[in-house]
């Protein structure tokens, strides 16, 4: 398992405005890792979830119109699950998982790449997920809260769905058990190749 990432905590007594995001750019095109400023103090903390202007000076242009929270228990693997249509901003509010992006964007120059990062309830990292793009998440940690926001209101006539193990993409989830928690449904989805993706003969290296 990595080193855990030092989250920004500030001691101070009053709640502050407005507060900065940090931004790392991720190897998949257009996916970023943010990380919000925290404000601790001898009460709790007090931090910003989304703020409009903040987020579009960096690049999240595309206006949130619908939140869903997930909660999930340790060894359940939710995924993996694309819309062509709709972007996505995730968070672990509680415990931690490992949370997968995988490039699907036939037109994108990291078609095919996965990018997997730890999200955990006390570090407050965020990550943004493109349309088009795959995303799962293996619960690490016991009773994990999952908070999406969503840029297009839930399809499920647009969302499709992949296999956690096709081959083709290879993912090293980090499972601690033979098979992880599926839903029927994730169970149940095909791969790239069975959904018609073109997968190249020659390819650069898939993993993180």
């Amino acid at each position: 398992m990595p080193a855990r990432s030092k989250a920004s905590i500030t001691q101070r007594s009053s709640s502050p405005h407005p507060a900065n995001v940090h931004i790392t750019p991720l190897p998949i095109a257009g996916a970023l890792l943010l990380q919000p400023d925290v404000y601790a103090d001898e009460r709790g903390y007090f931090k910003e979830l989304y703020r409009t202007d903040r987020y579009e000076e960096l690049g999240v242009t595309a206006p949130f119109i619908q939140d869903s929270l997930s909660s999930s228990k340790h060894g359940v693997l939710r995924g993996l699950h694309g819309d062509p249509q709709m972007a996505k901003l995730v968070q672990a509010l509680q415990g931690e998982a490992w949370d997968v992006i995988v490039d699907v964007r036939p037109e994108s120059p990291s078609y095919l790449r996965w990018h997997a990062e730890y999200l955990r309830g006390d570090e407050h990292r965020q990550i943004y997920i493109p349309a088009g793009c795959l995303h799962g998440f293996f619960v690490t940690g016991e009773a994990t809260l999952m908070l999406y926001k969503h840029t297009m209101l839930y399809d499920p006539a647009r969302e499709f769905g992949v296999a956690w193990n096709d081959a083709d993409i290879a993912i090293t989830w980090p499972l601690d058990r033979a098979t992880p928690i599926l839903s029927t449904k994730d169970a149940a989805h095909p791969t790239l190749r069975e959904r018609g993706f073109a997968i190249p003969s020659q390819r650069k290296e898939r993993g993180q």
